[in-house]
């Protein structure tokens, strides 16, 4: 039986919203997010239509994927080496082990490896254990391929306590855990409280940071409906410019770019975020970062306090610098 712990109390900024306050007066953090996975069977060129039976391999579909990893994967590297940038790869920890070489190439330039799950299915109805270990056998998985333990985690599915396993996983591992992405609701980071954690002394509660995805901006609208338009790249780019323009106007957020190999990185695509990256490079105070390092951002400006205090200090900490 699934077990569901106790509701998070998500802090809410209110109108006065939360300045990040980025490294160098930056306005804006950037993040790139590349999936390395064994995703959902729609995503791929021709969609859902025709040509597969059930329980039968689909060759075509498969050579789609394999697309991925064998081409728009190096494309994908030698663009982001163009521009000196570094990106958050979220690596399902099966495929990423059928690409050591990948692997081993995304920690040789600075990419950041975080834990996307063990392989790309539905654990709905795993028991605590079972969600622990599976949480467990990504982690593992993805160090011993890379040589990197992850310090961050999307799963993107799984049972409704996954992503509040997370820090227990970590720390049983004795390893360092920094930031989850299991949420969308704002522009800018924040912390939680933990529910387990509040009959310790504040000083010894941790919380959790969570850095906020994105669906609007995910290149995986290609192949939905309504989206990007399957072969329209100029429509992809002009969003995400128009994205980049409020919030580099608001200041003090954050945007995310969430990436696919096998779809962004067709030619006529990559083009596309190849003419975004250009345009934000002209822009001065842009932050491309990976969110390992937005969550080290974090804890050096914004160390967690319970129950929204660290809130109040960076406010309170922000009027007395004017």
């Amino acid at each position: 039986m699934v077990h569901i712990y106790e509701k998070y109390q998500f802090p809410r900024f209110g109108e006065e919203g939360f300045d990040a306050q980025w490294p160098n007066g930056a306005r804006i953090a950037v993040s790139f997010v590349l999936n390395y996975d064994i995703s959902e069977p729609y995503l791929w060129e021709k969609g859902a239509s025709g040509g597969h039976r059930e329980n039968a391999r689909y060759l075509n579909a498969e050579q789609d994927f394999e697309y991925g990893s064998r081409s728009a994967s190096w494309r994908l590297m030698r663009l982001f080496k163009e521009f000196g940038w570094n990106f958050t790869t979220y690596a399902v920890a099966v495929a990423l082990q059928k690409n050591p070489t990948f692997a081993k190439a995304l920690v040789r330039d600075g990419h950041e490896i975080a834990a996307h799950g063990y392989r790309w299915k539905d654990t709905w109805d795993y028991d605590l254990e079972q969600d622990k270990d599976y949480i467990k056998s990504a982690l593992t998985l993805l160090k011993e391929v890379s040589g990197e333990m992850p310090v961050g985690a999307y799963f993107g599915r799984g049972t409704p306590q996954t992503h509040a396993l997370f820090p227990e996983v970590w720390k049983e591992l004795g390893e360092e855990f920094l930031w989850s992405s299991e949420c969308y609701n704002d522009d800018v980071p924040y912390w939680i409280d933990l529910p387990w954690e509040k009959e310790l002394p504040e000083k010894e509660r941790q919380g959790m940071l969570l850095i906020p995805y994105a669906y609007d901006t995910n290149d995986g609208k290609f192949h939905m409906s309504p989206g990007f338009g399957s072969s329209v790249g100029e429509t992809y780019e002009q969003y995400l410019k128009n994205s980049f323009d409020m919030l580099y106007r608001e200041g003090g957020k954050m945007m995310n770019i969430p990436l696919h190999t096998r779809i962004i990185g067709k030619p006529g695509r990559c083009e596309a975020l190849r003419k975004f990256m250009k345009y934000i490079a002209e822009k001065p105070g842009v932050w491309v970062t990976t969110r390992r390092d937005i969550a080290k951002h974090y804890k050096e400006k914004f160390p967690y306090q319970p129950e929204g205090k660290w809130i109040e200090e960076a406010r309170k900490k922000k009027e007395e610098q004017k």
